[in-house]
């Protein structure tokens, strides 16, 4: 993190990127000695509630992060940067979004967990808008011009007010990842399935070290001790309570206790009752160390595609043994009304054999599970999700690969890709072919 005084001194100069949080209730003018070289400019964590009409000066800014400030609407200036693709003001209080805030290359925007109730339509005169964050909002619905975004790729609109999903949007050609939990449209989980659920008291746990933490809690290895039966080691999952760019976490942990039993999901042990701050947690089936992630998290450069690590090869049994095994809990999860909704390499662990576990259910919606248009196309959207893992398993693929074999794989990988979503395959057709 940069401070104020850096800036001042001018030890900053040349810089490509600035992080400032340190209370700020107005903008450093000093920021424009930067003008020729900054790129990034992160803002967070301040108290500020506007930016200088000539924000436009800093002609090489690409990115601009302003979340947890104070603003109300978002600037009309953050439009007038040419070279802006990407823009976030999570976690303000903002209302209004003039189309003229809308920069003409915006490719990422991030506007979660604020108060918006309308957007403009010029959000739809964008075309190289990929990535749109809108989860906790007040919408009532999406602009139509938004059908024009033929390169959308990923969506969050959960914890809104939608009652119903437009057509278009499911029709979109690389819409692939798509949230729309806790709006009023969402089918309800399985209430059955969550009431059978095992209760573990908060007292017969024992927190260890921490594993990992996500957006929406932390994941702590833990020693279970019930009354008269002997210790095991679990992992245990603190919601944090919070809305986060997915969506509510409440809404994660129930699409996990739904999500059922499969040997490719990560088995849920029980709900936790009896916290002491009343937080909401699951404990879970202790993952081996052997286990690690297919992939990292998009960058800002990527966008919507995993960053892997440049020596990530794989045989081809390996590869096809994670294919197989992702798009068999897929079928699952769609057999049980459920899109993952973030179904990526990241979200994949892993070992050395191929063994694989779909985790990280932030994005999780639930749809009908009879058959119709809607929830058929909701399906498709996830299968050019393993479309586009397919694709990554297949560049990395170093040997025991047929050129018959890939000849085959790339056609499967092209169907599930096809821009008519409903001429792709299904999961269940996917995991046929797969065998």
């Amino acid at each position: 993190m940069d401070t104020l005084a850096q800036l001042r001194a001018g030890t900053l100069a040349g810089a490509t990127r600035l992080d400032l949080a340190c209370g700020l209730t107005e903008f450093p003018r000093e920021i424009f000695d930067l003008a020729d070289t900054l790129e990034v400019l992160n803002l967070s964590g301040n108290a500020l509630s506007q930016l200088p009409d000539d924000l436009h000066r800093l002609t090489r800014l690409r990115v601009l992060f302003c979340s947890d400030n104070a603003f109300t609407e978002l600037p009309a200036c953050v439009g007038r940067c040419d070279a802006l693709t990407m823009v976030g003001f999570k976690a303000n209080h903002i209302e209004q979004v003039p189309g003229a805030a809308l920069p003409p290359l915006l490719r990422w925007l991030i506007l979660t967990d604020n108060c918006i109730s309308e957007l403009p339509t010029e959000l739809g005169e964008r075309p190289y808008l990929q990535k749109l964050m809108l989860a906790g909002n007040r919408l009532q619905h999406l602009p139509e011009s938004l059908r024009q975004c033929r390169r959308l790729e990923l969506i969050r609109i959960a914890a809104n007010q939608l009652e119903v999903l437009p057509d278009w949007l499911l029709t979109l050609p690389r819409l692939t990842w798509l949230a729309f939990a806790g709006n009023p449209l969402e089918t309800e989980a399985d209430a059955a399935a969550l009431e059978a659920t095992p209760s573990i008291p908060w007292s017969s746990l024992r927190l260890e070290q921490q594993l990992g933490e996500g957006a929406s809690g932390v994941i702590h290895r833990a020693t279970l001790q019930p009354a008269n039966t002997s210790a095991t080691q679990v992992a245990v999952k603190l919601y944090k309570g919070e809305m986060t760019s997915d969506g509510s976490p409440l809404h994660e942990m129930n699409a996990c206790i739904t999500a059922g039993v499969h040997p490719n999901l990560i088995r849920v042990e029980g709900r936790i009752t009896g916290h002491p701050q009343a937080q909401a947690g699951l404990v879970m089936e202790l993952i081996e160390p052997s286990f690690r992630n297919l992939a990292g998290l998009p960058s800002l450069e990527s966008c919507t595609r995993d960053v892997y690590a440049d020596d990530a090869r794989f045989s081809a049994d390996v590869a096809l043994r994670i294919a197989k095994g992702v798009a068999s809990v897929a079928e699952h999860l769609h057999r049980h009304g459920i899109t993952h909704g973030d179904l990526y390499g990241h979200n994949i662990l892993c070992n050395d054999q191929g063994d694989c576990l779909l985790g990280d259910f932030g994005a999780a919606s639930f749809h009908a599970t009879t058959d119709s248009p809607d929830s058929r196309a909701l399906q498709r959207i996830e299968v050019r999700a393993f479309g586009v893992l397919l694709g990554e398993l297949l560049e990395r693929i170093d040997s025991g690969l047929s050129d018959e074999s890939r000849g085959q794989l790339e056609d499967l990988q092209q169907r599930c890709c096809q821009p008519d979503v409903l001429a792709r395959p299904g999961f269940s057709d996917v995991v046929r072919e797969l065998r």
